[in-house]
């Protein structure tokens, strides 16, 4: 049995990590900066803690005891490119302050190569009103690549067509950082099983401080 912390894990893809982590026999504990918005969640996890991810005490006292620590924070509207590198600076210092080893962290798909040093985030077909979370994603990448961090970190990356209520099939595979252009939804994945592939990773250690895609 692993112990999990899932920060943001109000959010769509924190909860199913929950579920899937805590339908294995795993413990989790749900990290969010308000817990009375989410009274739900004790239904899902079994400790409910408050943690604001940008604040490494926070991070430090709610991840102390656990194996690993999931980043399912989602920032909505307009955010600074620099955002996602904070965030990930705060729960980096937390987890170390909390000896917490391993960091899986759910991803952005603007950071996927649509051809050879070109994004999807840079695109026409990236949606205009995500492209701020999508240049932000691209930072916190690039940030973790040249941290020195102590955190055995891994980026886990969707496909552009991440979908939030598609069955629990159990079928994903990793792939590389490109997807097909003219076919984007061949890859499409549900949020379900993200959550496996999440959750295997957990259990299996494969990766280590790198990027990988998961998709169909």
């Amino acid at each position: 049995m692993n112990k999990i912390v899932v920060f943001g894990a109000g959010g769509r893809s924190g909860r199913a990590i929950l579920s899937e982590a805590r339908s294995r026999g795993h413990q989790v504990t749900a990290a969010i900066r308000a817990p009375q918005n989410h009274p739900d969640l004790v239904e899902h996890a079994d400790f409910l803690v408050q943690a604001d991810a940008m604040c490494p005490g926070d991070v430090a006292e709610a991840a102390a005891g656990h194996d690993t620590a999931v980043n399912a924070t989602r920032s909505a509207g307009t955010i600074a490119a620099d955002h996602l590198v904070k965030l990930n600076d705060a729960l980096l210092s937390g987890l170390t302050e909390a000896r917490v080893a391993r960091l899986l962290v759910v991803g952005g798909a603007g950071t996927l190569e649509i051809a050879p040093g070109l994004q999807f985030v840079d695109t026409a077909a990236f949606p205009h009103s995500a492209k701020p979370r999508g240049i932000a994603h691209r930072e916190a990448l690039q940030a973790l690549r040249a941290s020195s961090t102590w955190v055995d970190w891994v980026y886990v990356t969707p496909p552009p067509a991440f979908v939030p209520h598609g069955p629990r099939t159990g079928a994903y595979r990793i792939a590389d950082a490109r997807f097909l252009v003219d076919a984007p939804d061949s890859s499409a994945i549900s949020y379900a099983d993200y959550a496996i592939g999440i959750v295997d990773e957990i259990e299996l250690c494969r990766y280590h401080r790198e990027r990988i895609v998961l998709t169909r």
